[in-house]
């Protein structure tokens, strides 16, 4: 589990081709201290599993499911990406509950500056709009952020200065991908809700 507060802005410096698969070999030193094999580290927003790690860097295979329903796919060498270790139990929740599972991804449609902070404007897929809300949470890239507007095909979020800085919404342009995670307590309650569903108890009249 992850909060979203990236770590350390790190970098994708190979890329290995495994037929329906990639290894990927990232730089990250702040994030692989201490790291032992098996360990997770969610990259934009991925949960990746540590194979290999030393110098500063540690490598992560990347299954056909993965590469299909995020952004990662389009990583290259010389790729920046944000990196997070899983909380600590009983560490601070800085952001909000982070899976590390990707629902879907997004496009930057529009940057929008201003003089303290920047708006930006991401496509959101049909499938997921109704899991967004104004001033709720989701995960982009990685990233914990406070929806600003919701809209059935986008939303917007206000992004601080260190946010900027420090991550790959910095760097981002009109028509680059985002990975996208939903609040994953709306999906437990709206399956719960769902009469005739598995696991959809509310209303049945059982």
């Amino acid at each position: 589990m992850f909060t979203g507060i990236v770590e350390e802005l790190g970098e994708i410096t190979a890329v290995e081709d495994q037929n329906e698969a990639s290894r990927f070999t990232v730089r990250g030193p702040v994030v692989t201290e201490g790291a032992k094999h098996g360990d997770s580290i969610a990259v934009n927003g991925v949960c990746l599993t540590v194979v290999e790690h030393g110098g500063g860097t540690f490598t992560a295979d990347v299954m056909a499911e993965t590469l299909k329903r995020s952004s990662l796919g389009a990583l290259r060498p010389g790729s920046r990406v944000n990196l997070e270790r899983p909380m600590a139990l009983g560490g601070r929740l800085g952001g909000h509950l982070v899976q590390g599972h990707v629902d879907g991804t997004g496009t930057v449609l529009e940057r929008i500056p201003a003089e303290h902070w920047e708006i930006v404007k991401v496509s959101l897929p049909a499938e997921l709009s109704r899991y967004v809300v104004e001033k709720g949470s989701i995960t982009v890239d990685g990233i914990s952020l406070t929806v600003v507007d919701a809209a059935a095909d986008h939303f917007t979020v206000s992004l601080i200065p260190t946010t900027l800085a420090l991550t790959t919404l910095g760097i981002k342009q009109p028509g680059d991908p985002v990975n996208l995670e939903v609040d994953v307590i709306a999906k437990y309650v709206e399956r719960m809700m769902t009469p005739g569903l598995p696991g959809g108890t509310l209303g049945d009249p059982r």
